[in-house]
């Protein structure tokens, strides 16, 4: 398959994958059996993201143009450890991948086993050559290079075994927002979604939020109430009862509106269920803040028109789970290294 070939069939995948599916909607229900954090409405928002983001020609093809050209194929073999955390979450690495032209050598990750492999066989239907570019496999062999995504504590056995190929070993990451405390009721919606969307176990959902000294949290507290709805989900209940537990124990302060807990902690990553604040002076100490903590940091959530730093790039409220195909994870482009692979 040429390059043009292979824009052409993700784009179909697109459209096929915006139509009624019956045996997609069963396979959706097996894998909410299989992982319960997968529920049927977070798995539909994964492939609505994926449709939208991914797979539309005008974005595609503006996108794979910005490089050079790539052979016909396939060319080298790029093994894939994939995550689990959310669904499809290592799909943008498969359309890399494809698109420069290599071939993906794929271990599902045990989470999430059942969706990956349909969208593959779709994307056989509609084009058969794409076969040659995938290979689905229990443990990873003969390989050129790696795309492995995991923990801090995976990463350092990724390391140690891929460590003389060329590789992308990604670690845990998560998003901060800063707020002004001018935020409107819409804005504080949006920031839900970016930290309850799946339930908050994205690399993109906000675990931490910088504030301004004297944040009045009234307003974000009722706003976030509305999401309530995910204390029904035994799991996420769990959690938050746990960690509910935790900080009444230790008498550490935090607030409470039912749904998730906000406490006072310098640390980026929080636990399920709670949303960790620090308060800042000015602007520039809140840049300094984040630059000192850049490796931990998948984005940063804003309004850029409030806001002042200029060498972040804000995420608007709510888009935070909606990369496009030129938000490479942890800054790494994707497609320069696949480049540095011919």
């Amino acid at each position: 398959m040429n390059p043009n070939e292979r824009i052409a069939a993700l784009a179909a995948l697109g459209e096929r994958l915006s139509q009624p599916d019956e045996f997609l909607e069963a396979l959706m229900q097996r894998t909410r059996f299989n992982n319960a954090w997968f529920t049927l409405e977070n798995q539909r928002l994964a492939i609505g993201a994926i449709v939208e983001h991914f797979l539309q020609k005008d974005k595609l093809e503006p996108w794979a143009g910005a490089y050079h050209r790539y052979p016909d194929g396939p060319g080298k073999t790029v093994g894939m450890v994939m995550a689990g955390n959310i669904p499809l979450v290592g799909f943008h690495d498969l359309v890399c991948t494809f698109a420069a032209g290599h071939k993906a050598q794929i271990k599902l990750s045990e989470k999430d086993r059942y969706l990956l492999p349909y969208l593959l066989k779709l994307l056989k239907e509609i084009a058969p050559a794409s076969e040659a570019y995938f290979e689905i496999v229990e443990k990873l062999n003969g390989f050129d290079a790696v795309i492995a995504t995991g923990s801090n504590n995976t990463a350092r056995y990724f390391e140690a075994y891929f460590g003389k190929y060329p590789n992308i070993i990604r670690k845990n990451r998560n998003a901060v927002a800063v707020l002004t405390g001018q935020e409107t009721v819409e804005e504080l919606k949006a920031l839900g979604k970016d930290i309850f969307r799946f339930f908050g176990l994205g690399c993109r959902n906000v675990s931490k939020l910088f504030l301004p000294k004297d944040y009045d949290f009234n307003a974000l507290l009722e706003t976030l109430h509305e999401s309530r709805d995910l204390v029904l989900h035994d799991k996420y209940k769990n959690n938050f009862d746990y960690n509910l537990a935790l900080v009444m124990l230790n008498r550490t302060p935090y607030y409470n509106n039912g749904c998730v807990i906000l406490q006072e902690n310098p640390q980026t990553a929080s636990r399920i269920a709670m949303v960790h604040y620090e308060h800042y002076d000015s602007e520039k100490e809140v840049g300094e803040k984040i630059a000192a903590t850049r490796e931990e940091i998948q984005c940063v959530v804003g309004n850029s028109e409030r806001t002042d730093l200029p060498a972040i790039e804000l995420v608007p409220f709510g888009k935070s789970q909606e990369p496009g195909l030129a938000d490479y994870p942890d800054g790494v482009d994707v497609m320069r290294f696949l480049e540095t692979l011919n």
